[in-house]
């Protein structure tokens, strides 16, 4: 008997040790299991939070200023500043006189800016004309030749890097939509966006109240002072204002800060220069 109990519970421990290990593997592939539930759950978790900030940062981007507003603004802005900087500083210069520096500053201010929304308008309708009629060229060769748009989306990519089985997924990716293959051959090989040109009279509305809202700006001083404290306060003013829209211009583009804003002062300086130098050559010749 005891020799059999011996035996039993030898064979009964040899029976339970794979029982017992069966029950830690089946533990281990349920901790796996939920570590990789886990894992899948925040990689889910992590795009969709991803997804989401994509698209409100497109939806800010929308809502924000867009390049073409910011190019029609400096334009303006910049234009209408630095031609009545000068103007004035050459009347005023010639003249000695500060209602009739205001006169012929007023009178720039509004002309200009009239001049500069109906050169907005029609130069942006005219690149919206010829964006479209690429585009239409672009249309017609896809349709015609879509062996050589193919070749060009390849060159493109491979120009940017990619090669191999990457380059042909990518190529095949954008040739299998016509949407997605005319819109890159638009914006990679002719460098056209078409939110540059949509909207016509909103680029000569910006261009046009930009323009008034620089212009006034080195007319102001000579409501307040005589002719030669207006002269240097409008030169002081002009040249601080133009450096802080070329610094903030750098900031919302890209590009250093100092040397975009030194770059728009020197711009205003030398139209001052060049403004004052004519009215004191004129006011002597006519004086």
């Amino acid at each position: 008997m005891y020799v059999n109990f011996v035996d039993e519970t030898r064979e009964n421990e040899r029976f339970s040790w794979p029982r017992k290990f069966v029950e830690c593997e089946r533990v281990r592939v349920d901790k796996r299991a939920k570590g990789s539930f886990r894992i899948r759950l925040l990689t889910r978790m992590s795009l969709n939070f991803r997804r989401k900030s994509l698209e409100k940062h497109k939806e800010e981007r929308s809502k924000g200023l867009s390049r073409s507003n910011i190019r029609d603004f400096i334009l303006g802005f910049q234009d209408g500043l630095v031609n009545t900087l000068g103007l004035v500083l050459g009347v005023a210069s010639a003249v000695q006189s500060s209602s009739i520096v205001l006169i012929s500053g007023l009178v720039t201010t509004f002309a200009e800016s009239v001049s500069m929304a109906a050169v907005a308008y029609t130069s942006t309708k005219a690149a919206r004309e010829f964006y479209y009629s690429q585009l239409e060229r672009e249309k017609k060769e896809i349709k015609e030749i879509p062996h050589m748009e193919v070749q060009e989306i390849r060159d493109i990519y491979y120009e940017k890097g990619f090669r191999g089985k990457q380059l042909a997924a990518i190529v095949k990716k954008i040739t299998s939509n016509k949407k997605l293959w005319l819109d890159t051959m638009m914006a990679e090989e002719l460098k056209l966006f078409p939110d540059d040109y949509e909207k016509p009279v909103k680029s000569a509305f910006v261009v046009g109240l930009s323009a008034v809202i620089g212009a006034v700006i080195p007319v102001l001083p000579f409501f307040f002072l005589d002719v030669k404290s207006g002269m240097v306060l409008a030169l002081s003013l002009s040249i601080i204002i133009l450096f802080v829209v070329g610094a903030v211009k750098a900031k919302v583009t890209i590009g250093n800060w100092k040397k975009s804003g030194i770059e728009m002062a020197v711009v205003g300086t030398v139209a001052a220069l060049v403004g004052y130098l004519v009215g004191s050559l004129l006011g002597v010749v006519y004086t």
